[in-house]
């Protein structure tokens, strides 16, 4: 991908817009997305930093509706498995409390239960042998969600998509055994506008 200008209106004061206006969205919208502006989401995430400049990022792309229903619900089984198995209520807490759930158990009813329904999934993988690819995922997963706001569509990362690798479908994805899965980003045309959550403000220590 050659390097683009970026467009004004992308500079100063928009971007700050766009990381203001950007949310975890958890409902969505049947229709598909262009398939063009899924390769504007990757591009953006391409452009990320990383240690050394190694783009150790790698995506794979989900884009039927069965198929995305077929791995939210073999991703919800083996979740399902991992905190019984933990026994205890801080794990069931987190996960509820995470995906802003209303009654416990209530996650694995839904008919896509991992990705609320989107049209789109990212699996973000990156060498097992990396110490620092989850950083750098992370700051590719940021740029992604802020370039999919500026094209008019929404996000919700999902830790939760690393389980898959636990699941019988997940050789479908053809990930070489090289690779772990970090995180997956849901993409798509938003159907909720979630309210914006209080921010820690007294977390900053200045040092003179």
């Amino acid at each position: 991908m050659e390097t683009e200008t970026i467009n004004e209106e992308i500079k100063g004061v928009e971007l700050l817009r766009l990381m203001y206006e950007r949310r975890a969205v958890r409902k969505y919208k049947g229709a598909p997305v262009d398939h063009e502006l899924i390769q504007k989401v990757l591009d953006a995430g391409r452009m990320a930093p990383s240690a050394m400049n190694k783009q150790p990022w790698k995506f794979y792309i989900l884009t039927g509706k069965q198929t995305i229903k077929d791995f939210s619900k073999e991703i919800a089984k083996i979740t399902a498995k991992t905190f019984i198995k933990s026994n205890t209520g801080d794990v069931l807490k987190t996960i509820v409390q995470l995906l802003h759930m209303l009654k416990e158990g209530e996650l694995f009813k839904r008919p896509d239960p991992i990705f609320h329904g989107a049209p789109v999934v990212i699996f973000i993988t990156g060498p097992r042998d990396n110490e620092w690819a989850s950083l750098d995922i992370g700051m590719c997963a940021q740029n992604m969600m802020l370039a999919a706001r500026a094209l008019g569509l929404d996000t919700c990362p999902v830790g939760l998509a690393k389980y898959v690798e636990k699941t019988d479908i997940f050789p479908c994805l053809r990930v070489p055994v090289s690779e772990q899965v970090h995180l997956a980003i849901i993409l798509g045309h938003g159907d909720e506008t979630p309210e914006v959550h209080k921010r820690i403000r007294e977390n900053a220590l200045f040092i003179e």
